[in-house]
């Protein structure tokens, strides 16, 4: 090992580790019950696969970004460079990529599903719902090997600079290179502002169609404590909690990716990742409470895991 973790490396894996196991548990789960309904009744809704789909992505993205943060804290060096991360980078970009296209081609499916509007562009795609994400799902798949193979310029240029840095004198020649090159892995980012945008859009969009009919629903005769109400409230929290993770975890992935600009490289990166895996982690969770049949089947989990407890308590203290 290169050495042994000081109290800020030792807090960052402590905190990544929580966030990864976090997010296994709760992707995991969905992982687990979606796959053994389809295993069962040999179909499964559009809804629930891409759920699904985009719940085995993120267990592969947290294993990934644990991975990243081991390296990080005991072997920098090969962090820093080797063709280990090379390869890491490629398998990084591809399921980042599809994670956030997955869960944008969510957003447009209950957007499309649950909103209201009269505007003519919207009915179209309303009534094509199904085709539009499918379609959505397969462009995702090429663009996520499209931001992969992007990369290889970037390695390219990574192989010259590492042939440059043992020639000597060419310190501003290599400095030019390098800048090129951090600037090259930085605009690798826009891969994901399309995305970004769809999803936003889609979700504004959901947001003030719920808040339209909860004002239509207050004027008429529904009670304050009417369960429609309450569904389009919780509806609501829970868009505005995937929307507050979601953007947080580009601010992460921005931080990260910038860490070459920016002083404390090794903190900034850390802080980045840290913050990146909340997203993964803490929106499985929002989509298990979300879903009627996911919510249930962890709550009688969590029944019948207490219930064990509680008994084994009971006979070990027994006379």
């Amino acid at each position: 090992m290169a050495g042994m973790a000081g109290l800020p490396d030792g807090a960052f894996l402590v905190l990544s580790a929580t966030e990864f196991f976090l997010g296994v548990l709760g992707n995991g789960f969905i992982g687990v019950v979606n796959g053994g309904s389809w295993f069962e009744s040999k179909r499964i809704s559009l809804c629930d696969f891409i759920i699904t789909s985009l719940a085995l992505s993120r267990i592969v993205l947290l294993c990934i970004i644990m991975f990243d943060a081991v390296l990080l804290v005991f072997f920098p060096k090969v962090h820093d460079g080797g063709e280990g991360m090379q390869v890491i980078d490629i398998f990084w970009a591809f399921t980042n990529h599809l994670s956030i296209w997955l869960a944008t081609c969510l957003g447009v499916f209950y957007c499309l599903k649950i909103a209201s509007f009269s505007r003519p562009t919207f009915l179209w795609l309303k009534w094509r719902v199904h085709g539009v994400v499918v379609g959505m799902l397969l462009g995702a798949l090429l663009l996520s090997c499209g931001s992969a193979l992007s990369l290889i310029h970037e390695f390219k240029l990574y192989y010259a600079l590492r042939g440059l840095d043992g020639a000597g004198n060419v310190t501003e020649h290599f400095r030019k290179q390098m800048n090129k090159y951090q600037v090259s892995h930085v605009l690798g980012t826009l891969w994901n502002l399309p995305p970004l945008l769809v999803c936003l859009a889609s979700y504004v969009l959901l947001i003030l169609s719920l808040g339209r009919h909860g004002r239509r629903m207050r004027h008429s005769s529904a009670r304050p404590g009417d369960a429609s109400t309450e569904a389009h409230k919780r509806a609501t929290r829970m868009i505005l909690s995937f929307l507050f993770l979601f953007l947080l975890y580009f601010a992460g992935f921005l931080i990260t990716t910038s860490s070459y600009f920016l002083p404390g490289t090794k903190m900034t990166k850390m802080t980045g990742e840290l913050i990146a895996m909340m997203y993964p982690a803490g929106h499985s969770f929002i989509l298990i409470l979300g879903n009627n049949r996911l919510k249930q089947t962890f709550v009688e989990i969590l029944w019948c895991e207490s219930g064990r407890l509680k008994s084994g308590s009971r006979r070990r203290f027994s006379p």
